[in-house]
């Protein structure tokens, strides 16, 4: 297949996809720009805490999980969500993020 000179104007994301399925962007080097981002005010969107429940707790917690399919730290996530949305919701607290 012949190389065309320049990146063609594409009508949707199938006929991009199909192009570059076929051709290399390193056929196209000259032609691309630079692009520059600054990531440094990115926030990570969670973050690792330590918890320490019951022992009895933790395993009814894990039996439940494990009866669900799923990893009990996410059915722990979800429970918390809810019970803080319930509680949000019973005093009026209004949905505001705290950034640090």
């Amino acid at each position: 297949m012949k190389k065309p000179n320049k990146i063609p104007q594409f009508k949707n994301e199938d006929e991009e996809r199909e192009f570059w399925s076929t051709h290399s962007p390193l056929d196209f080097m000259d032609q691309l720009k630079e692009v520059e981002i600054d990531l440094s005010e990115l926030k990570p969107s969670t973050e690792t805490i330590s918890l320490r429940l019951p022992q009895h707790l933790l395993y009814d917690i894990k039996t439940i999980a494990n009866s669900k399919d799923v990893p009990y730290q996410s059915l722990m996530k979800v429970y918390l969500a809810e019970m803080v949305k319930e509680e949000k919701k019973e005093y009026g607290i209004e949905k505001k993020r705290q950034t640090k």
